[in-house]
Protein backbone atom coordinates (compact mmCIF):
# COMPACT_ATOMS: atom_id res chain seq x y z
CA UNK A 1 0.00 0.00 0.00
CA UNK A 2 2.77 2.47 0.93
CA UNK A 3 4.64 1.54 -2.26
CA UNK A 4 1.58 2.46 -4.41
CA UNK A 5 1.22 5.82 -2.64
CA UNK A 6 4.90 6.52 -3.18
CA UNK A 7 4.61 5.69 -6.91
CA UNK A 8 1.52 7.89 -7.29
CA UNK A 9 3.26 10.81 -5.54
CA UNK A 10 6.34 10.46 -7.81
CA UNK A 11 4.10 10.30 -10.90
CA UNK A 12 2.25 13.45 -9.82
CA UNK A 13 5.55 15.25 -9.20
CA UNK A 14 6.91 14.17 -12.58
CA UNK A 15 3.71 15.34 -14.30
CA UNK A 16 3.84 18.68 -12.46
CA UNK A 17 7.48 19.16 -13.48
CA UNK A 18 6.57 18.54 -17.12
CA UNK A 19 3.52 20.83 -17.09
CA UNK A 20 4.87 23.70 -14.96
CA UNK A 21 6.84 25.48 -17.72
CA UNK A 22 3.81 25.27 -20.03
CA UNK A 23 1.46 26.62 -17.36
CA UNK A 24 3.82 29.46 -16.46
CA UNK A 25 4.19 30.42 -20.12
CA UNK A 26 0.41 30.55 -20.57
CA UNK A 27 -0.14 32.59 -17.40
CA UNK A 28 1.70 35.65 -18.73
CA UNK A 29 0.60 35.36 -22.37
CA UNK A 30 -1.07 38.44 -23.70
CA UNK A 31 -0.33 40.88 -20.88
CA UNK A 32 1.71 43.00 -23.31
CA UNK A 33 0.84 43.34 -26.97
CA UNK A 34 2.87 45.11 -29.64
CA UNK A 35 1.15 46.66 -32.64
CA UNK A 36 2.55 46.94 -36.13
CA UNK A 37 5.69 49.12 -36.20
CA UNK A 38 5.88 52.09 -38.53
CA UNK A 39 7.51 51.39 -41.90
CA UNK A 40 10.73 53.35 -42.39
CA UNK A 41 12.15 54.72 -45.62
CA UNK A 42 15.46 56.38 -46.37
CA UNK A 43 18.64 56.67 -48.37
CA UNK A 44 22.06 55.24 -47.52
CA UNK A 45 23.48 56.92 -44.44
CA UNK A 46 20.08 58.25 -43.27
CA UNK A 47 18.92 58.04 -39.65
CA UNK A 48 15.50 56.37 -39.32
CA UNK A 49 13.03 55.81 -36.47
CA UNK A 50 10.12 53.43 -36.12
CA UNK A 51 7.61 53.60 -33.28
CA UNK A 52 6.36 50.31 -31.93
CA UNK A 53 2.99 50.78 -30.19
CA UNK A 54 2.63 48.68 -27.02
CA UNK A 55 -0.36 48.05 -24.77
CA UNK A 56 -0.30 46.50 -21.31
CA UNK A 57 -3.49 44.74 -20.23
CA UNK A 58 -5.46 46.63 -17.58
CA UNK A 59 -4.56 45.52 -14.05
CA UNK A 60 -1.00 44.63 -15.07
CA UNK A 61 2.29 46.42 -15.58
CA UNK A 62 5.64 45.58 -17.15
CA UNK A 63 8.99 46.44 -15.69
CA UNK A 64 10.62 49.41 -17.38
CA UNK A 65 13.93 49.17 -19.19
CA UNK A 66 15.51 50.26 -15.87
CA UNK A 67 13.80 48.15 -13.17
CA UNK A 68 14.21 49.17 -9.54
CA UNK A 69 15.25 45.69 -8.38
CA UNK A 70 18.03 43.49 -9.82
CA UNK A 71 15.83 40.40 -9.87
CA UNK A 72 13.20 42.01 -12.15
CA UNK A 73 13.44 41.53 -15.92
CA UNK A 74 13.67 44.80 -17.88
CA UNK A 75 11.73 45.71 -21.00
CA UNK A 76 14.31 45.25 -23.76
CA UNK A 77 14.23 45.45 -27.54
CA UNK A 78 17.04 43.63 -29.34
CA UNK A 79 17.64 43.00 -33.02
CA UNK A 80 18.12 39.55 -34.50
CA UNK A 81 18.50 40.59 -38.14
CA UNK A 82 18.40 44.12 -39.49
CA UNK A 83 19.45 43.58 -43.09
CA UNK A 84 20.53 46.95 -44.49
CA UNK A 85 19.78 48.82 -41.24
CA UNK A 86 22.30 49.34 -38.45
CA UNK A 87 20.49 49.34 -35.10
CA UNK A 88 20.96 52.35 -32.86
CA UNK A 89 19.84 53.08 -29.32
CA UNK A 90 16.27 52.19 -28.38
CA UNK A 91 14.12 54.94 -26.83
CA UNK A 92 11.82 53.76 -24.07
CA UNK A 93 9.04 55.82 -22.44
CA UNK A 94 9.54 57.43 -19.05
CA UNK A 95 8.47 54.93 -16.36
CA UNK A 96 6.19 55.50 -13.40
CA UNK A 97 7.30 54.66 -9.88
CA UNK A 98 4.58 52.50 -8.30
CA UNK A 99 4.35 50.75 -4.92
CA UNK A 100 3.17 47.13 -4.82
CA UNK A 101 2.58 44.78 -1.89
CA UNK A 102 5.26 42.29 -3.00
CA UNK A 103 8.10 44.86 -2.95
CA UNK A 104 9.49 46.95 -0.11
CA UNK A 105 10.24 49.89 -2.41
CA UNK A 106 8.46 51.46 -5.41
CA UNK A 107 9.07 49.82 -8.78
CA UNK A 108 9.85 51.38 -12.15
CA UNK A 109 6.98 50.25 -14.39
CA UNK A 110 5.02 50.92 -17.57
CA UNK A 111 1.25 50.60 -17.86
CA UNK A 112 -1.45 51.27 -20.45
CA UNK A 113 -0.35 52.39 -23.92
CA UNK A 114 3.15 53.55 -24.84
CA UNK A 115 5.62 53.53 -27.72
CA UNK A 116 9.06 52.00 -27.89
CA UNK A 117 11.12 53.78 -30.56
CA UNK A 118 13.64 51.85 -32.64
CA UNK A 119 16.46 53.95 -34.10
CA UNK A 120 18.39 52.82 -37.17
CA UNK A 121 20.95 54.10 -39.63
CA UNK A 122 20.84 52.93 -43.23
CA UNK A 123 24.12 51.14 -43.97
CA UNK A 124 26.44 52.88 -46.46
CA UNK A 125 26.42 49.79 -48.69
CA UNK A 126 22.69 49.01 -48.31
CA UNK A 127 21.10 47.77 -51.52
CA UNK A 128 18.02 49.63 -52.73
CA UNK A 129 14.75 47.84 -52.10
CA UNK A 130 12.54 46.53 -49.36
CA UNK A 131 13.39 44.49 -46.31
CA UNK A 132 12.39 43.68 -42.76
CA UNK A 133 14.38 44.33 -39.59
CA UNK A 134 13.59 41.50 -37.16
CA UNK A 135 13.83 41.88 -33.41
CA UNK A 136 12.54 40.68 -30.08
CA UNK A 137 10.81 42.67 -27.34
CA UNK A 138 11.36 40.91 -24.01
CA UNK A 139 9.29 41.83 -20.96
CA UNK A 140 8.11 40.69 -17.56
CA UNK A 141 4.45 41.23 -16.73
CA UNK A 142 3.24 41.66 -13.15
CA UNK A 143 0.05 42.51 -11.31
CA UNK A 144 -0.33 43.89 -7.79
CA UNK A 145 0.50 40.52 -6.21
CA UNK A 146 3.15 38.80 -8.32
CA UNK A 147 5.38 38.83 -11.37
CA UNK A 148 5.18 36.19 -14.09
CA UNK A 149 7.78 34.42 -16.19
CA UNK A 150 9.43 36.65 -18.82
CA UNK A 151 7.99 36.55 -22.36
CA UNK A 152 9.17 37.71 -25.78
CA UNK A 153 7.32 39.18 -28.74
CA UNK A 154 8.69 39.08 -32.28
CA UNK A 155 8.99 42.53 -33.85
CA UNK A 156 9.26 43.14 -37.62
CA UNK A 157 9.99 46.66 -38.90
CA UNK A 158 9.45 46.95 -42.66
CA UNK A 159 11.85 49.26 -44.53
CA UNK A 160 12.45 50.68 -47.95
CA UNK A 161 15.93 51.79 -49.06
CA UNK A 162 15.95 54.34 -51.88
Amino acid sequence: MAWNDSCRRRNRLALAALLLPHLLAQSSAGYLTAGAPQKVEGKRGAALQSKIPCTVQEGFHVNSNTPAEDYLIPLKLTWVSTGALEPGPVSYPAPQMEKYTFSAKPLSVLTGKFDVTANFKVAANAPAGQGIAKGTLRYQACNDRACYAPKSIDIAVPYQIQ
